[in-house]
């Protein structure tokens, strides 16, 4: 049995200002945005280079706008990621060390806080 988690909702109370700062300050790719039925609108956006997207929208969940936290990034190189959603006007941490990994911070207009980790590519392996 093969099991992949590729959607997850993220609650917001403003869909277009969602959108918005996933687009213009955090970098997700548009993928659709439809209203299937009238009042429920599904607004699904990729992070770069991920297999997992997430939805915002109406009337598909009953979460509070901004409950939503832990959510991770995970980028090859912090210093990179960081200037880059500074850049775009992204409301990000500085980074910290936890024990051998950078973690740096950032929540989207709700509160919905996400975690972006850095986890360096693995080099040649030693013989």
């Amino acid at each position: 049995m093969e099991l992949r988690l590729e959607v997850v909702q993220v609650p917001v109370s403003d869909v277009d200002r969602a959108k918005a700062f996933y687009t213009d300050k955090v970098g997700f790719v548009l993928d659709h945005d439809v209203e299937h039925i009238p009042g429920m609108r599904v607004v699904q956006l990729t992070p770069p280079g991920s297999s997992a997207s997430i939805v915002i929208g109406t009337g598909m969940h009953s979460m509070t706008p901004g409950s939503l936290e832990g959510l991770q990034l995970v980028v090859s190189d912090m210093g990179v990621a960081r200037s880059e959603l500074l850049r775009r006007g992204a409301p990000v941490s500085e980074a910290h060390d936890m024990g051998g990994f950078a973690f740096a911070y950032f929540s989207d207009p709700d509160g919905n806080r996400w975690i972006i980790q850095e986890i360096p590519p693995k080099g040649p392996r030693a013989s």
